[in-house]
Parts: C-alpha cells; structure tokens; sequence
C-alpha cells in the first residue's frame, strides 16, 4: 500500500533526515520526501498497521528533528 501526507519542515537537509527515518522504521518498505512539495510518500510492507507503522515513524522523525510534522 502507497500513501501521501503532507509535511513541515524548514530545511532539505532535515527533510533527508526524516526521510531516512521512516525509511528505517519497521513496516516501511520505501519512502521518500519532496522538500519542495512537502509531501512524504510511504510505501509499507504487506499487512502491516499503517496507524501504528506511521504513529512510530513520527516518533522517529522526531528524535532526528524535533520540529518537524507528518500530517496523518
């Protein structure tokens, strides 16, 4: 499954740092973020929770960049 969310941040290398974040979170099989768009797009493995995976990929993204927003 492939979804898009709008984000906030405030510089392409923060948006490289959470990118790489989701990236690593489990259930994630790919992401990728528009700097320019603001926009995440994620795609996550077969059967996961997609709340629970997104809920955690915040919680990461967070840590690298604590002023940043994933809208769900």
């Amino acid at each position: 499954m492939k979804k898009t969310y709008d984000i906030e941040v405030d510089c392409a290398n923060c948006a490289a740092k959470m990118e790489e974040a989701v990236k690593n979170t489990p259930g994630v099989a790919d992401a990728t973020i528009s700097f320019m768009t603001l926009k995440l797009k994620v795609v996550f493995e077969d059967g996961v929770d997609v709340d629970a995976v997104m809920a955690q990929a915040i919680e990461n993204c967070k840590v690298v960049e604590d002023d940043c927003q994933i809208f769900v």
